[in-house]
Parts: C-alpha cells; sequence; structure tokens
C-alpha cells in the first residue's frame, strides 16, 4: 500500500466518525468538506457543487469564495456531473471550458454524488499543484462519496 493510499485510509476512518451517526446531508457535506480541506496537503479549496434543476449550485466548501452556479457540461464540475465519473485534471489551463474561480488553481478533482443511478451532485477539489491528484486520489475520495451516499436519504435531499 503506498503512502497515499494509507493517509486516505486514516481519512476515511476519521469521516466515518464524524457522519457514522448523523443523517443530515448538509451536516455530513459540511463536515467532509472540512476534513477533506484539513487532511489533504496541497489543496486551496474543497467542496461540493449541488444539482439543482439542470445546474450544479455552490453547496458546503473550504476555501476562497466560488462560483456559484455552473451548467452541466461547463468546466471540470459540469463535465464530472455530465459524463458521472471522475475527473482528474493535472493542468486546469489545458481542460477545455475550465472556469477559474480561483487563478491559483492548478489541478482539480471532481468526484460525481450519485445515489441509486441519480445525480445529486459533484465533490470538487483544486490545488494550486500542478499534477497534484493521482490514482490514490480517485480511489480514496471515490470512497469519501461512497461513504457520504450511505448516509444519504433521497427523500431528505437538498431540494
Amino acid at each position: 500500500m503506498e503512502a497515499r493510499d494509507r493517509e486516505y485510509e486514516n481519512l476515511l476512518s476519521a469521516l466515518g466518525g464524524l457522519i457514522g451517526g448523523e443523517e443530515d446531508a448538509l451536516a455530513n457535506l459540511s463536515n467532509c468538506a472540512a476534513l477533506l480541506f484539513l487532511r489533504l496537503a496541497d489543496v486551496n479549496w474543497a467542496g461540493f457543487y449541488i444539482l439543482r434543476g439542470d445546474e450544479l449550485v455552490l453547496g458546503p466548501f473550504q476555501g476562497k469564495p466560488a462560483c456559484v452556479r455552473i451548467a452541466i457540461g461547463r468546466g471540470v464540475c459540469g463535465a464530472a456531473a455530465a459524463r458521472r465519473e471522475t475527473i482528474v485534471v493535472e493542468d486546469v489551463h489545458q481542460f477545455p471550458g475550465h472556469i477559474a474561480c480561483d487563478g491559483a488553481s492548478e489541478s482539480e478533482i471532481v468526484v460525481p454524488i450519485l445515489k441509486e443511478g441519480r445525480l445529486l451532485g459533484v465533490l470538487d477539489i483544486d490545488s494550486p499543484v500542478r499534477a497534484r491528484f493521482g490514482e490514490a486520489d480517485r480511489r480514496g475520495l471515490e470512497h469519501c462519496v461512497a461513504m457520504l451516499c450511505e448516509r444519504i436519504r433521497l427523500e431528505d435531499w437538498i431540494a
């Protein structure tokens, strides 16, 4: 197991402790964003965009103020939502249509939040370091989202 996988193992354990007894999605997303921002090195933004109608709307996050609304298919977040798959971008300046909310961001990873086939939103993490995210990050963050989805009840999901 590589070092980054061990870091995610510890992070996932901490996340389980934070959300294990809580069913409120907003509280769990908020604590997850704070935990990721504090625990992941070289990250300048960590948070969620929630699907509202046909666009992603800013949800709980840590970092500088961000874009509030993102159309499905636009930027890295919109592309990950449209494709329903994780996107790792080594150099955001090379990604067609990248939305620059923070000019310091150099790389990005976006994980879609899917429950029972339904797109609920995305987890978005930015870094000021080029090529910051790799396969260990993909695995770890997809596991974070899966843990959150276990706690989400669709009937209570943010409207």
